[in-house]
């Protein structure tokens, strides 16, 4: 066993996040593509006339970091495992996951295109997570997002907007709805 693959403990204020284990690969793949997300997303306009405009803007950021840490951490095993123990968690996940409409908020940005991409995924995310354990159930998923990349790319969006979007649709539907690794977790309960 490398380095990379060898799985560590989370601190419990973080298991909900990275499950109760985690590998060092998966941790510098979430670290990297969150970094790389940083990057990209450098030239977000902050919000102009608005009060508490620097705090709104830091706070968006965080929950778009949040985002493109979740599309990498979602697929782990870790936080599949933690999330496929707990089903009525699982449904929680996906009703508290606002984060689009709060950074179109927190940005000032015209929320309908955002409002649509958040229903879209809340609603098939939730059809997903209802065949949860179902063999079909990632081909489900796959065929949503595929459909869901097809409409987000026709939204008026700017190219950081329509990025955060196709990363909050695959976080949420694909990555997290989806259970992964099933003869992980047969093993682990």
């Amino acid at each position: 066993m490398t380095l990379f693959e060898r799985e560590y403990p989370i601190p419990d204020a973080f298991k909900e996040v990275l499950g109760a284990r985690q590998s060092a690969g998966a941790m510098l793949c979430i670290a990297l593509v969150t970094a790389l997300a940083a990057v990209f997303w450098s030239q977000v306009p902050r919000p102009e006339g608005v009060p508490f405009e620097l705090a709104r803007w830091v706070l968006a950021w965080l929950l778009m970091l949040d985002i493109a840490a979740g599309a990498v951490a979602n697929f782990t095993p870790g936080t599949n495992a933690f999330y496929a123990q707990r089903p009525a968690w699982r449904w929680g996940f996906i009703a508290i996951h606002l984060h689009l409409l709060a950074i179109g908020w927190l940005l000032g940005s015209p929320l309908t295109p955002l409002l649509w991409v958040w229903a879209y995924t809340v609603i098939t995310a939730s059809l997903v997570n209802a065949c949860y354990g179902r063999a079909w159930q990632p081909v489900l998923a796959g065929g949503l997002v595929c459909v869901g990349v097809l409409v987000i790319t026709r939204l008026s969006l700017p190219p950081w907007q329509l990025s955060l979007a196709l990363l909050f649709m695959i976080k949420v539907l694909y990555a997290f709805a989806v259970n992964h690794y099933p003869e992980r977790e047969a093993r682990t309960l």
